[in-house]
């Protein structure tokens, strides 16, 4: 059996033990299958373990949280239904402490705070609507961000989502503090990338292990494109 060309460990694989596999996504791929038919990252995960271990099935590969498509970061996939089932109640408990890095044209105004918004997912459109106060069938929806500083001619933040919607900071950002990320054009940017990608990377996860209750800091290397190169400075001061 062909090694399939996955992921190689250390910057795609950043931790895997018998009930965890951490990976660092790159962007453009889907965390689950939908209606486009394109392969997920839960099937990669699945190929990547089937042949590490030389599993004659498919192996056991269970989601517990998404990314967007053209997000990149980390994303925490269960091996186990023990750890699957914890995992779904950590993250519908607010427990686990996510950290983003995002790009924006302009510096945010003020340079740190709180966001709060109701957020009504149109799922036609898929698109997120952010309203100031409690709205129909809104949620409520609350990060932190602060500004990290000039990263060439974009603005590097930092932000904290406190709670976990759809589309979340792209449009907390883009409502709250007229600051759309780079490369968002869904949500007001002015010109995608090149790669079609967002520069919206989930930089870090900090949680207990569903199972041993270790505590566990996971931190993703931001990509290897162009866009993000000014912002490595700051790899040592975030």
């Amino acid at each position: 059996m062909n090694r399939p060309n996955l992921w190689s460990e250390g910057r795609e694989i950043l931790f895997e033990d018998n009930h965890l596999l951490v990976i660092n996504k790159p962007a453009g791929i889907l965390v689950q299958g939908d209606a486009t038919g394109d392969e997920p990252l839960s099937k990669k995960a699945a190929e990547y373990l089937r042949f590490k271990y030389k599993k004659p099935g498919e192996a056991f590969v269970g989601v517990c949280h998404r990314i967007d498509r053209p997000v990149s970061g980390i994303v925490i996939l269960a091996k186990t239904s023990k750890a699957l089932s914890r995992l779904n109640e950590m993250f519908r408990d607010d427990k686990i402490h996510k950290t983003y890095w995002a790009l924006t044209g302009k510096p945010p105004i003020p340079e740190s705070g709180t966001l709060i918004h109701w957020l009504v997912k149109d799922t036609v459109r898929n698109v997120t609507k952010a309203y100031p106060t409690a709205h129909g069938q809104g949620l409520r929806s609350e990060l932190k961000y602060e500004l990290l500083g000039p990263a060439g001619n974009r603005y590097l933040l930092q932000v904290n989502p406190v709670t976990g919607r759809p589309h979340q900071i792209r449009t907390q950002l883009a409502t709250g503090l007229n600051t759309p990320i780079v490369g968002d054009v869904k949500y007001g940017f002015i010109a995608p990338l090149p790669d079609v990608s967002i520069a919206l990377h989930a930089r870090q996860l900090q949680l207990q292990h569903p199972v041993t209750k270790e505590a566990l800091t996971f931190t993703a290397p931001l990509p290897d494109a162009p866009h993000w190169d000014a912002a490595r400075a700051f790899y040592q001061e975030a």
